[in-house]
């Protein structure tokens, strides 16, 4: 990712886009072929057009200076034949976006292997499913981590949609009317390099297309600031179901030494931060005055870079997380049990109701019980509901199916047949 957005790259590919550029111009007639030789053989030096630019002020007249000895006259005359500064740096920005995409890309998908596979293999390995951080009804892990590999393969296309809106051609001159640059330059030019053309463009593309990109990042950050949040509530000392790795020679403090600190997924949720916030000056850049000014440019040369790698590197930590993740079935297990199985209390409510009793009477029996135990009273939840004489005698002998904690898993199987994991029942 570093050389995708190193300054040694971007001039690559500027001179790569001017040499198709003088392509198609001799392929109209407007310069001579026999120019083609020389221009194809320019070369660079990243140092020498620093110290130019740190003379002239202007970073594609540097690059033009330093380009142009190397090409000689009468030749150099016909680089940057009727283009703007903006034709070429668009351009480049599409190819490096594009680029970016690819390898983000790649590495969100080895995040989703490493999560389709623990989704697989604790397909049955039952545990408390929570909301509000409250233990709520029985789930399994591999059906939590589902939702994951649902979620990466959306940012996945996501991320490859917005790359594709991204990454267009721009070649049409000062204010974008294509009055120095004839069309069939810009076309030759975004076919050569993979990329679309800009529909309508003025002296720059519009930058809602940098936003979009920039979006689909944000959201790809948040995707996996997600996973990692759930990692850090699971390896909470009161949880203990699921750790991130440590390394047998891994400190967690240095003063307590009893301390596993998650500091990879804490990691993760701290950039997922900083993408979110390029997106915020991604979004001020939309509104340009007329038909461009550069106001966009200084915040684009730190946020893309920065977000781009930023993301990359989010994947490579989750991808060791989860490559990595201690599970702890029997601590899942132990939880599900929370205060006697409180999390069976909407099986008992509805067994009560199908019983002929009120849902209102229904809900106080349960909830006075479900509180009680929570509150450590007594032996537990189903122990309570036990004692309750009205309760045993309405749904006493159902009590072990309404406790069984596959009951209400009967269509879990469906998640891993929707993301296509090919697995089936048992």
């Amino acid at each position: 990712m570093r050389a995708v957005w190193s300054d040694q790259h971007k001039y690559e590919l500027w001179l790569r886009i001017e040499i198709l550029a003088c392509e198609a111009w001799a392929s109209l007639g407007r310069i001579p072929e026999s120019a083609l030789p020389k221009i194809r053989k320019a070369t660079f030096d990243a140092t020498k057009i620093a110290e130019v630019e740190a003379r002239v002020g202007h970073d594609v007249i540097a690059f033009l200076t330093v380009v142009n000895e190397s090409i000689g006259q009468p030749e150099a005359r016909y680089v940057h034949l009727g283009m703007t500064s903006q034709d070429l740096n668009d351009t480049a920005m599409a190819v490096q976006m594009v680029e970016s995409a690819k390898i983000i890309g790649h590495d969100l998908a080895t995040v989703r292997e490493a999560a389709a596979d623990l989704a697989i293999k604790h397909r049955l390995t039952l545990m408390a499913g929570r909301t509000h951080g409250i233990v709520a009804e029985p789930i399994t892990f591999g059906f939590k981590v589902a939702g994951w590999v649902a979620e990466l393969d959306r940012s996945v296309a996501r991320l490859e949609v917005a790359a594709d809106d991204a990454g267009v051609a721009h070649m049409s001159g000062a204010v974008g009317t294509h009055a120095t640059i004839d069309p069939r330059v810009e076309e030759y030019v975004g076919r050569e390099l993979g990329l679309n053309v800009d529909a309508v463009s003025t002296q720059v593309v519009a930058r809602d297309r940098h936003a979009g990109f920039m979006s689909a990042l944000a959201i790809a950050a948040g995707t996996l600031e997600r996973i990692a949040t759930e990692i850090r509530h699971l390896q909470r000392s009161e949880v203990g179901e699921a750790f991130e790795p440590f390394g047998r020679e891994q400190k967690g403090s240095s003063a307590m030494p009893h301390k596993r600190n998650p500091v990879l997924t804490e990691r993760v949720c701290g950039l997922a931060r900083v993408v979110r916030g390029h997106l915020v000056t991604a979004l001020e850049n939309t509104a340009l005055w007329h038909e461009r000014d550069i106001s966009h440019s200084s915040a684009e040369r730190v946020i893309f870079p920065d977000a781009c790698a930023a993301l990359d590197y989010m994947a490579l930590e989750m991808h060791k997380v989860l490559r990595g993740l201690e599970v702890k079935p029997e601590r899942m297990l132990a939880n599900l049990q929370f205060a006697g199985g409180v999390v069976f209390s909407q099986r008992v409510l509805l067994a009560l109701v199908e019983s002929g009793m009120s849902r209102e009477d229904a809900y106080l029996i349960v909830q006075k019980s479900a509180m009680e135990a929570m509150e450590g009273a007594g032996p537990g939840f189903r122990s309570l509901l036990e004692k309750n004489d009205e309760v045993t005698r309405r749904i006493g002998d159902k009590l072990e199916a309404v406790f069984d904690p596959w009951a209400g898993l009967e269509h879990t199987e469906l998640a891993y047949e929707r993301i296509g994991l090919g697995v089936t029942a048992p």
